[in-house]
């Protein structure tokens, strides 16, 4: 079923992710559907460890923040930011591969959850991924500020996908001002056409479709015949629409409007990022702590005035 999931959304799947990241996957992409793992390392999903919940303690003195590890956000100190980490490639559902933003996202809910914890810093490190792998971030946002809890971007690489969660944040930090990127605003798909690799083992597949069934996979079938028009009207650039709306909407007067391939898929390192409004500031992952513990106290403030 674990593989099933992940050859389906390989295949199928509309991405918002970097180009680099693809690249770099390439050959073991290649080797995966080609069911030959030889020379790979794989781990079966039963034999992979669980969530550990991974915290960062502001000190009572005002001394810095510590990491430490524990089994359940009840034994976290009081006063205790969580850290919960969106890393590597972004698909809804876990694999052998990783864990699911559906899993990650009940990370985030349970820390919601916890009195002990004041809120959340989000620990981005990932070029995007698929589409669907979006949503549950967002909710899981969303529940945090039901809770008025504050959740904080704390970001490395911060890509497509990765970018559509982080900007939905309270604040969009870059955890350094050397190798931390964001962009690659856009959405891309790929279509692998096996047609020939069948022929050449003897396999002829007909795609046979009803009378009433015109318009079914019409797109994708004349994709395979080299036209992406359909493909780009009705898929691709509607999704892109959407994407470029919502960094509109979320970082509002901040984005340089005039910035070019701002929101065409351009990537822009820490500093110049700042500029063009993609990232407010770049600070420490202690100091993005003490931002998690600010705006969580302004969230709480706000409700109170409202009641």
């Amino acid at each position: 079923m674990t593989l099933s999931v992940l050859y389906y959304t390989l295949l199928n799947k509309a991405f918002f992710v970097d180009l680099r990241r693809i690249d770099a996957q390439a050959v073991l992409i290649d080797k995966f559907l080609q069911h030959d793992m030889t020379g790979f390392d794989s781990v079966k999903l039963s034999d992979s460890k669980p969530l550990r919940a991974c915290f960062a303690v502001m000190g009572k003195d005002g001394g810095g923040t510590v990491l430490t590890t524990a089994d359940s956000y009840a034994d976290a100190p009081e006063g205790s930011v969580a850290i919960v980490a969106l890393r590597g490639d972004m698909m809804k559902f876990g694999t052998m591969c990783g864990y699911g933003t559906e899993e990650i996202a009940a990370m985030m809910r349970e820390a919601a959850d916890a009195d002990n914890i004041e809120g959340i810093r989000l620990d981005v490190d990932s070029g995007g991924g698929c589409v669907d792998a979006i949503a549950p971030m967002l909710d899981a946002i969303s529940y945090c500020h039901t809770k008025r809890k504050a959740v904080v971007a704390s970001c490395d690489l911060c890509a497509s996908a990765a970018y559509y969660v982080a900007c939905h944040c309270d604040l969009v930090t870059a955890s350094n001002d050397i190798s931390a990127e964001f962009g690659s605003i856009g959405v891309m798909t790929q279509l692998i056409d096996y047609a020939k690799y069948y022929e050449q083992h003897g396999i002829k597949i007909h795609h046979i479709y009803s009378d009433l069934s015109t318009y079914k996979n019409a797109p994708f079938e004349a994709a395979l015949k080299g036209d992406y028009k359909g493909m780009k009207e009705e898929q691709l650039n509607p999704l892109a629409r959407q994407f470029q709306e919502a960094v509109r909407r979320q970082r509002g007067d901040r984005l340089a409007d005039d910035a070019e391939g701002l929101l065409q898929g351009r990537m822009f390192f820490a500093a110049d990022a700042v500029k063009v409004g993609l990232a407010d500031r770049i600070c420490s992952s202690g100091e993005a702590a003490e931002e998690v513990r600010r705006l969580s106290a302004g969230l709480q403030l706000a409700a109170y005035a409202r009641s």
